[in-house]
């Protein structure tokens, strides 16, 4: 019998999903699927939308729907950087998703990485060579990951300001807040932003706070300078009537997924005791659904043939400067033990 495979490569979840999903699937009426939504007569874009207008405090008209953050960032890049007159130049962060630069790659943009520093356990923005490069550079947009993928580290509301402020107002900034949620619930801070910011978009989804990848349903808040973004990413039919109950529910769910995400934090701080005092091992502080771990090079087929044995799939980083780390997906807590477990297992042999 082949072995079952648990994929802690993908930041997916491991834990199901909050009982009111099954809810609103079981009494869903699929009549609604004959007929296009009816929020459009009010000139909105979606119920999943008005309700975001409502718990965020924002216009509902400065708020973008998509088939997961991944088609809103694809968008953006798009909508920005095409055209011939332009030289389409992105920022994005050294250590980031390589989604960032590959939709770049499809419009012929130039992708320039700004540094990130390793500080202690942890990864930080250097703001002051961000500085230099964006006069340097003059790039269309900037995109920036908090936290980010695959460094788990975080930008406060205050530095996120900071770094706003010395980036020109014609210059698109894309904040990508996948996990955000993770770090901080406080989301106060995104309607004064956007507000003294109006050149900046931020992308949310539901993807890994709220675990429904599978469902492929992302969101952003948008500055009233990138109308034409709004222009150019609405759909004017609306959007899927099954997904946008099931976003309204999960976010109304939001005391069971925090539950989750206590116990991710637990878990977390497992990895730092049990993994952290190994010789030649380093593990990143994270505000994510996943860990950076750092293991010695020489140890690299012996992890790999002891997850594969143990039924695990893990990413093991071979990008310049992170190629002897391990990025994990943070899983149940029985499954994050074993892995901790198997790295254990391979260090002390």
């Amino acid at each position: 019998m082949e072995k079952k495979i648990t994929y802690l490569d993908r930041n997916e979840y491991n834990y199901g999903p909050a009982p009111i999903v099954a809810e609103v699937l079981k009494n869903f009426d699929p009549q609604k699927l004959c007929f296009y939504t009816r929020i459009y007569d009010e000139g909105k874009k979606s119920i999943f939308s008005d309700y975001l207008s409502e718990i965020f405090h924002i216009p509902e008209k400065q708020i973008i729907l998509g088939y997961g953050g991944e088609d809103i960032l694809k968008q953006v890049v798009h909508c920005f950087l095409s055209g011939k007159e332009k030289q389409k130049t992105l920022l994005i962060p050294k250590f980031s998703w390589w989604y960032y630069k590959s939709i770049a790659d499809e419009v012929d943009g130039r992708s320039v990485l700004y540094p990130l520093y390793e500080e202690g356990d942890t990864f930080k923005y250097d703001f002051e060579s961000m500085k230099k490069m964006i006069r340097q550079e003059n790039p269309e947009m900037v995109l920036i990951a908090s936290p980010n993928n695959p460094t788990g580290n975080s930008l406060t509301a205050e530095e996120l300001d900071d770094i706003l402020s010395f980036i020109h107002p014609d210059t698109v900034v894309v904040i990508d807040e996948a996990y955000a949620s993770f770090a901080n619930q406080d989301t106060s801070y995104i309607k004064p932003l956007l507000e003294k910011y109006p050149n900046l978009l931020i992308v949310r989804t539901l993807s890994k706070f709220y675990g429904l990848p599978g469902l492929r349903l992302g969101f952003a808040f948008m500055g009233n300078r990138l109308t034409r973004f709004l222009n150019y990413s609405t759909k004017y039919l609306g959007y899927n009537r099954l997904s946008e109950e099931l976003g309204i529910a999960v976010l109304k769910s939001t005391d069971y997924y925090q539950q989750v995400a206590d116990q991710m934090a637990a878990d977390r701080e497992l990895y730092y005791k049990e993994i952290g005092p190994l010789k030649d091992f380093k593990v990143y502080r994270s505000n994510a659904n996943f860990m950076l771990v750092k293991y010695p090079a020489a140890l690299k087929e012996k992890l790999q043939t002891t997850f594969k044995n143990k039924g695990y799939l893990i990413k093991f980083m071979n990008e310049p400067d992170l190629h002897s780390h391990m990025r994990i997906t943070l899983g149940t807590h029985p499954q994050n033990l074993e892995v901790i477990a198997a790295i254990r297992e391979v260090a002390v042999q």
